[in-house]
């Protein structure tokens, strides 16, 4: 039976439908998306068949077009995660109450439409179990290889490594707020307005990701930590200062917080001060239970292993100031 559907979808990749543009060829979107699942399901990143808008998945894809594109298609995430559509396996699940609403080519071609628009994509189960297995990796990644990039096969590489995930995520941690604002203003006046959302869509993924991380996957003020065999995980990245207004995502302006605590924390039910310990607003009313806000007064948190790391003092005034009820 394995083999019967590793003939079936083998055929199926091999006569992807890819738009045929004059002068340049089949568009290559459709196999650098398929290829970059591929690495993702190989990594443990993508675990079932459904498939969400990452900041992983376009960052693979990004770097899978920049090894193996040479023709002058315009890089577009958001062009193959919706005309798959037009494939036996792959499927689209609307967001509740969203419409698909595409362009005059019937298309979704914007990032912000696609992810206002679309909540995932699933796969056949058949294939995304077939996917779980290396061998079965490498003969799909080989198959979409030599049928639609036969001259620059030999550029891709399946590596842990993701480059510019590495460059964004130590601009995170090592830029000095200022600089990172005006880096952040620099591509807001340079970029196009979908790379510029793509970007920011993948900045902030990595905020979510390098927060937890630099705290050891603990809630600074609960100390709560859940760990999960299914990469499931239970510790958020909040923004001390909200991006909206601050565009900062360096890490001194992020703690780590339970989903309930960052709820309470970003309504003003609680704040840090200047010493890192925790105040409860005044205007909260609990019953008595195990799970009191109130618990948690006068705590000091817990904060990273590097001084460095530590919350901004300046953002934590504007919280105290700004969001904190009294």
């Amino acid at each position: 039976m394995s083999e019967d559907l590793i003939i079936k979808y083998s055929t199926q990749f091999k006569k992807l439908r890819c738009a045929l543009v004059k002068g340049m060829g089949k568009a290559p979107h459709k196999p650098i998306l398929l290829l970059s699942i591929i690495q993702l399901i190989a990594k443990g990143a993508i675990m079932s068949n459904r498939i969400f808008i990452t900041a992983d998945l376009l960052l693979s894809f990004k770097q899978n077009w920049n090894q193996l594109v040479e023709t002058n298609h315009t890089r577009n995430f958001s062009l193959p995660f919706f005309h798959l559509r037009s494939e036996p396996f792959w499927y689209l699940a609307a967001k509740p109450g969203k419409e698909m609403v595409t362009t005059s080519s019937k298309s979704i071609k914007s990032f912000k439409n696609l992810k206002e628009t679309i909540a995932f994509a699933e796969i056949d189960r058949d294939l995304f179990f077939l996917l779980q297995e290396t061998p079965n990796q490498l003969w799909f990644e080989q198959l979409l290889l030599e049928n639609y990039f036969p001259n620059s096969r030999f550029e891709y590489l399946r590596t842990e490594r993701n480059y510019e995930e590495e460059r964004i995520e130590n601009e995170i941690l090592n830029e000095p707020k200022e600089a990172y604002q005006s880096h952040i203003q620099r591509l807001r006046e340079t970029l196009e307005e979908d790379d510029y959302a793509e970007e920011l869509f993948v900045r902030g993924g990595l905020f979510k990701k390098t927060i937890p991380k630099i705290y050891n996957y603990t809630c600074c003020i609960t100390g709560m930590k859940i760990e999960s065999s299914h990469n499931i995980q239970m510790i958020d990245a909040c923004h001390i200062f909200p991006f909206s207004l601050s565009g900062d995502d360096t890490v001194t302006n992020g703690i780590a917080l339970s989903p309930t605590l960052h709820r309470a924390f970003d309504r003003g039910l609680v704040t840090i001060n200047s010493g890192f310990v925790v105040r409860i607003s005044p205007t909260i009313k609990e019953e008595e239970s195990h799970f009191k806000l109130s618990q948690f007064s006068g705590r000091q948190i817990t904060l990273p292993g590097k001084e460095k790391y530590y919350p901004s003092q300046e953002s934590l005034s504007w919280h105290n100031k700004q969001v904190f009820l009294l």
